[in-house]
This record gives structure tokens, C-alpha cells and sequence, in this order.
């Protein structure tokens, strides 16, 4: 049974009333927000109510504070944030470090959704997306391959011809205002066919990760399927589960 709104305690109301701006992209991503003592005075709480709902949205990665300047909408390219979505880890790397990988695209296309495509972005089928192909290189290593699927409706604009920069997360927020709150993942083992494996530069057949992955967004819309082919030769996928 759903909880209604009136249910939730006081600072949890709060909190999603300042997602729905989000939401509604009136808080664009990067831009600061109102100091506490204003969003207590507008909302008609206290301080401390207010403090408790930004504390869980900073929690979550939807905000970031910095120090001497005010609280504000988190970038994708902040490194907490970064990092949240990014878990390939260098198997002789010191705990908990890594680095974030470049990306060469290998295609661009647009399409109808087919029919793995439709159901992992929870769209009908035929609607159009913009399809891409990348190599994620880590220093001079083909780490590993990517194919990125986009409802086209949820970036107007946005063609095959245009590039995506290395971090699409923060091209979402600042371009068209889409926070990826989350994203799902599944895992599994696969071999790597001859394709595959002359762009990572390992044999056929070589065993491989695959990760199938939703962003979702703020409004729970999908707005990204990716799978990824990743060597596991050198690297392995890492999570830490509190």
C-alpha cells in the first residue's frame, strides 16, 4: 500500500517537495540553492527540518556542500558523484582507488527501438532512440566496449551527428536538465566474439563482464540503457554495500 504524503514525517515532506524542483528543473544541476533559513521561512518549518531533508538529498548525491559557499544541485562531475556510477577497479590498485576512463566513439546512429531496446528503456516499440558505440580506454589499454541507447524524446535536440562527451551524466544535467538519481544494474559472464574482441585487443572467446544498466532519472524515467563489455583480465567490478 502506498504511504500518503500526510503520513511521512515533516522533514520528508520537505524533501520531496525540493525534489520536485528538481524534477520540474527549476534547481538546475551546478546551481546553488537557497540558504536553509529561506527555504525554512518559504516553507513555513524550521531550520532544523529543512537541515534533515538537505542532509539525506546530500546523502544520496542529489546535493553537494562546499565549504565557505552554500549548498548546491550536484554535477555528475563532482567526484563523489563520479565515482557513484563508475565501479571498474584495476585489480593491483590500493583499496578503493581508481581512475575514470577516456572514451573514443566508434558510431552514431539513429533508429526505432528494437525490441531488447524498447523493454530496457520502458518505451514502445519503434519509438526512436540515438544509438552509440564507444571504446572506454584505460592509459593505453582498451578497457572495455559500450553501446549507449537514449529515448530520443528526453533530449530534444540531441542528433547522431553530435558527440557525447566522456562523462555523459554531467552532459545530461547541464544540457537538458536530466539528473540520473539511480541506475540498475545487471551482471553477468560472457565470451568475447571476434568483434568484440579485436576492439579490446584480447582473443576470441576470452571471458568478458557484462553490464546491462538503466539510468533513471529523478521522475523514475528511464533515460539510458547501456551495456558494457568489460576485460577481466586486469580489472574487476567493485561495491561496497553499507
Amino acid at each position: 500500500m502506498e504511504m500518503k504524503l500526510e503520513a511521512q514525517p515533516l522533514y520528508a515532506r520537505v524533501r520531496a517537495a525540493l525534489v520536485g524542483r528538481l524534477i520540474a528543473r527549476k534547481w538546475k544541476p551546478g546551481q546553488g540553492i537557497p540558504s536553509e533559513n529561506a527555504l525554512a521561512a518559504e516553507l513555513g518549518v524550521s531550520q532544523g527540518t529543512v537541515r534533515k531533508a538537505l542532509d539525506e538529498m546530500t546523502t544520496s548525491g542529489l546535493l553537494v556542500r562546499r565549504q565557505g559557499k552554500g549548498t548546491f544541485v550536484a554535477e555528475a562531475e563532482d567526484q563523489a558523484i563520479l565515482f557513484r556510477f563508475y565501479r571498474v577497479t584495476a585489480d593491483d590498485a590500493a583499496k578503493g582507488e581508481t581512475s575514470f576512463p577516456r572514451s573514443t566513439y566508434l558510431s552514431k546512429a539513429a533508429g526505432n527501438a528494437q525490441e531488447d531496446e524498447a523493454l530496457f528503456l520502458a518505451i514502445a516499440p519503434s519509438s526512436p532512440v540515438l544509438r552509440y558505440e564507444r571504446l572506454r580506454w584505460q592509459g593505453n589499454m582498451p578497457l572495455l566496449w559500450e553501446r549507449l541507447v537514449l529515448p530520443q524524446q528526453q533530449f530534444e535536440g540531441l542528433t547522431e551527428t553530435d558527440d557525447l562527451p566522456n562523462n555523459v551524466y554531467q552532459f545530461y544535467g547541464s544540457q537538458f536538465g536530466i539528473i540520473v538519481a539511480r541506475v540498475e544494474e545487471k551482471l553477468k559472464a560472457v565470451l568475447a566474439d571476434n568483434r568484440i574482441a579485436n576492439h579490446l585487443q584480447i582473443a576470441p572467446g576470452t571471458p568478458l563482464l557484462r553490464i546491462d544498466r538503466q539510468a533513471i532519472a529523478l521522475d523514475e524515467t528511464v533515460v539510458e540503457w547501456r551495456r558494457s563489455l568489460v576485460r577481466c583480465d586486469t580489472h574487476h567490478y567493485r561495491n561496497v554495500l553499507t
